[in-house]
């Protein structure tokens, strides 16, 4: 497994963008799969993103689809997720998750990916 190290948080008004990142820290993540996961205050984590190892897979939450894009180096596999239109209710901690060659697809939950994030907060302020 890797230590994953996130950044690019913080806080933007409704209908803003922010750009999220998440690298390895000292070894490079390209044959990991990779997603995102967020959890606001008393609720559940949600599933938000997913890219698989290969670059071939990607799968979304309907509730970002269309307005979220996960992307990610191919040299050192750190992703990346740009997140545009944001809305009052994308405000959450949001949590980089990796595996090695994980699959990618529905049902997906945070124990899928054996490395995690720290988390980094995301405000949108209406």
């Amino acid at each position: 497994q890797a230590q994953l190290v996130e950044s690019g948080g913080g806080t933007v008004q409704a209908g803003g963008s922010l750009r999220l990142s998440c690298a390895g820290s000292g070894r490079t993540i390209e044959t990991f799969s990779v997603g995102w996961f967020r959890q606001a205050p008393g609720k559940e984590p949600e599933f938000v993103t997913a890219l698989s190892w290969s670059g071939r897979t990607t799968y979304y939450a309907d509730s970002v689809k269309g307005r979220f894009n996960i992307s990610r180096d191919t040299a050192t596999g750190a992703a990346y997720l740009q997140m545009n239109n944001l809305k009052p209710e994308d405000t959450a901690v949001y949590r980089c998750v990796a595996t090695p060659y994980g699959h990618v697809g529905p049902g997906l939950v945070q124990s899928d990916f054996g490395s995690r994030g720290q988390g980094i907060q995301v405000t949108v302020s209406s």
